[in-house]
């Protein structure tokens, strides 16, 4: 059967093109790492209110067993990745850059799945909250890095009718492949998991949204999508920030959301495409999120690769297993360079929003000072939320939060494009998260 795919016409304004390195991994199938034998499950691994524990030192688990419960709507339940004993409860390093609760188990070497999984041949039958349901315990958040709880994404309010789902394959990030790799590699998975997604949320029409540099990923999906009434495949423009939410948005449905606004509010609900394949093995299989796809990349180890790995598993364990550092490895950040974190140990584990593992030489790490700003808008051009970079970095600058506040620094998503493009090299991206928590702070008390 001939497919046509649908082209994508519309786009947002500003974007950069940086140099993408994924020509890396891009063209490695996924390998699954070795089962660590020391797992760090953290307990917050989500936006929201982090997970009570439900095991206690000394206890046995299996694979897949509930460890960690969550307090609030917004949060989502954490799962044993493999089997055996639970050896410690306290504070950890987390990839976010602070010691958080977590709870270490080791392993047993059986890796025995938890029993009373319960597989789901005919989950079309279900209700939108059976569905639901399986979801929220299965533990799935969004998996592009944002790891909001998949479920409460899937609950709008009644006045807030949803007639789009659209699934993120964009991958605009550099460096990254997780996302090329599990499209090409999981595609039905990935198809069923979307079909799930619109059974919930009551909606007709879905579209899986992939960058032009993906022909390969575009194919496959087109492939696995053929006789799906309702379901396009959409080649979007390269340019990054293509992946965010609201840009896929805008390349996808032409639709803007408004400032201040959630996707909800013009009728969009956007999925990563490895939440979606989690969603199919929890409804199908009964499966909890307790494994990603994960690149470990550039130029700083030896053998960059794609992993399967278990939630939990060591950084350093990914790096070995890529070959160890090279001699000029001098930089590693959780995600990519530009929204990525840099990491302080190796000892942080692979959580639900981990997408890479990147290694920079020192070749390619930055080291200049900023400057003041010279007034050249460079980074209002390249702003795809038309804000005005320069104007709120100066704010931040002098401290001046709520001024910064006032010229919407809260719908900056920080991806990164007014510091790639600053002639000054002025860390907007690390003025905006300061200026975000110095607020959260003076809210919260």
């Amino acid at each position: 059967m001939e497919v046509t795919t649908i082209k994508a016409q519309a786009t947002f304004s500003g974007g950069v093109h940086p140099a993408y390195n994924k020509e890396l991994t891009a063209h490695k199938p996924a390998v699954t790492a070795a089962l660590p034998t020391r797992i760090i499950i953290p307990l917050s691994q989500h936006i929201g209110a982090p997970d009570k524990p439900l095991v206690v030192i000394g206890q046995e688990v299996k694979k897949g067993e509930k460890v960690g419960e969550g307090t609030g709507f917004v949060s989502a339940p954490v799962h044993a990745s493999t089997s055996g004993k639970v050896t410690a409860i306290g504070n950890f390093p987390h990839p976010l850059g602070m010691d958080v609760a977590s709870v270490v188990i080791e392993s047993d070497g059986k890796d025995e799945w938890v029993s009373g999984l319960k597989e789901t041949p005919d989950y079309a039958m279900l209700s939108p909250d059976e569905l639901k349901k399986m979801v929220s315990e299965a533990g799935i958040v969004g998996m592009g890095g944002a790891t909001f709880p998949t479920h409460v994404k899937l609950s709008p309010p009644k006045e807030k009718p949803i007639d789009a789902v659209v699934l993120n394959g964009a991958e605009c990030e550099p460096y990254l492949t997780a996302d090329h790799r599990i499209m090409l590699e999981r595609p039905t998975e990935i198809v069923e998991g979307l079909k799930i997604l619109m059974q919930i949320l009551g909606v007709k029409k879905g579209y899986i949204g992939i960058e032009a540099n993906k022909p390969d990923a575009i194919e496959a999906m087109q492939k696995a999508v053929a006789g799906s009434p309702g379901i396009a495949v959409l080649p979007v423009k390269v340019k990054y920030p293509q992946g965010a939410e609201k840009m896929l948005i805008k390349a996808v449905v032409n639709r803007t959301v408004p400032a201040g606004g959630l996707p909800m509010d013009i009728g969009v609900v956007v999925q990563n495409v490895g939440t979606a394949e989690a969603v199919y093995n929890a409804v199908r299989f009964g499966r909890p999120l307790i494994e990603r796809y994960v690149t470990v990349t550039g130029r700083g180890v030896k053998e960059p690769k794609n992993f399967i790995a278990r939630i939990g598993t060591p950084y350093s364990q990914l790096v070995e297993e890529a070959g160890g550092f090279t001699d000029s490895a001098a930089k590693v950040i959780s995600g990519g360079p530009m929204m990525g974190i840099s990491q302080y140990s190796l000892d942080v584990p692979v959580i639900k929003g981990t997408s890479g593992i990147l290694v920079l030489p020192l070749a390619e790490v930055s080291v200049k000072p900023y400057g003041p700003c010279i007034r050249c808008a460079r980074c209002i051009d390249a702003c795809p939320m038309k804000l005005q970079p320069s104007v709120i970095g100066l704010f931040i600058e002098k401290e001046r939060y709520e001024d910064a506040k006032d010229y919407n620094l809260l719908d900056c998503f920080e991806c990164g494009s007014c510091t790639f493009v600053c002639p000054a090299n002025r860390p907007m991206v690390q003025w905006v998260k300061k200026a975000k928590k110095e607020l959260a702070k003076k809210k919260s008390q």
